[in-house]
């Protein structure tokens, strides 16, 4: 389902909960990650400060009782060991950068 470009889709697989292909960078990942319409992540943690932006669809992050829906243009935020949930009612594209703190 990936919606990036041929030279995007060429980098390694990232191998977690869900489709993505990851370019390594100093202290960072950057995660080029495609989600079909249903897909749920459920809650969780993780080392990383996390920052990424939409490029299709729509994500709707739960950070602890508050839940924000973002669309193809808008950037969010996750900080290190913060717990949090997404969910993918259509299908979604995100640019995502998994910073090491």
């Amino acid at each position: 389902m990936s919606k990036f470009p041929d030279l995007i889709q060429r980098l390694p697989d990232f191998e977690g909960p869900f489709d993505a292909h990851r370019l390594e960078a100093k202290d960072c990942d950057v995660l080029f990650a495609s989600y079909p319409a249903g897909t749920v992540i459920e809650t969780h943690t993780h080392p990383t400060r996390n920052v990424g932006v939409i490029t299709e669809g729509e994500l709707i992050l739960t950070k602890g009782s508050e839940v924000t829906r973002y669309g193809p243009g808008e950037w969010y935020r996750v900080d290190a060991n913060e717990e949090h949930a997404a969910r993918f009612d259509i299908d979604t594209s995100e640019i995502e950068f998994w910073f090491e703190v």
